[in-house]
């Protein structure tokens, strides 16, 4: 296992509450010399060791749910985003949806109501979810469908969350993904394709293509609050044609 995926791993069940994590031991090491005093990784987390039959659960829990994952969330201050949000905005739509749409962050609509794309860029989207979908003889409404974002409260200024912010966070999007399970997920933006496919492409160059998360096919295309921008015509344009896309391959 690589460094970074086991500061992942350590950093997602720190955040979840674990105190200890084991080391799997084989049975020459159970007849050495006694193991070493359990090493501190953080403040609160260290390594101990168990039987060789322990295994580290996956990043995603056994049995996960939304509602599971929203109590794990609580009132969460593990960041600094909390300081200045009214509402945690966790996701809503469909919780068996076949496609999730994965924006950036609540901006202050989101904030005062609880609930992701309700402001202007959220009303274009519905537009362009249900516009699309009736053209293309879909019978698909935004209540089809699971949106949510890559952070759960607003910064400050709508401005774009930090790296620390969205690993965080992150964890929590990656659980809501991996328990819905949909056909297609479409990240809204830089930094949703940036959370989810760790690419710094900007999404003039990554839109209209298919890539994937763990396994699952992922469109990018333009976030909705950068389509309401008087010169972006074209943008809208390209972002229908994304949206159809993604629409005839996970209801055809």
């Amino acid at each position: 296992m690589s460094a970074e995926k086991l500061r992942e791993y350590l950093s997602f069940y720190q955040d979840l509450g674990f105190t200890t994590l084991y080391r799997r031991t084989t049975s020459l090491e159970a007849q050495s010399e006694p193991a070493p005093p359990p090493a501190e990784l953080s403040p609160s987390l260290h390594m101990s060791e168990v039987p060789a039959s322990f295994e580290l659960p996956g990043l995603a829990p056994a049995g996960d749910s939304l509602t599971k994952i929203r109590e794990d969330i609580g009132d969460c201050k593990r960041c600094r985003l909390h300081l200045g949000r009214h509402t945690i905005v966790f996701g809503s739509g469909n919780e068996t949806a076949k496609l999730v749409f994965v924006g950036e962050g609540p901006g202050a609509d989101e904030d005062a109501q609880g609930l992701p794309f309700v402001g202007r860029a959220g009303q274009l989207l519905t537009q362009m979810i249900e516009g699309t979908a009736k053209r293309e003889g879909i019978p698909l409404t935004r209540q089809d469908v699971y949106i949510c974002n890559v952070v759960k409260c607003r910064p400050p200024e709508n401005r774009t969350p930090e790296p620390d912010e969205m690993e965080i966070c992150g964890q929590f999007l990656f659980r809501q993904l991996s328990a819905i399970q949909p056909r297609a997920i479409c990240a809204l933006g830089a930094t949703a394709a940036r959370a989810l496919l760790g690419r710094k492409e900007g999404v003039t160059r990554m839109r209209g293509n298919w890539f994937k998360w763990r396994d699952i096919p992922l469109m990018v295309t333009y976030h909705p609050s950068y389509l309401l921008r008087p010169y972006n015509q074209d943008a809208k344009r390209e972002a229908w044609d994304d949206l159809k896309k993604v629409l005839h391959f996970v209801y055809d």
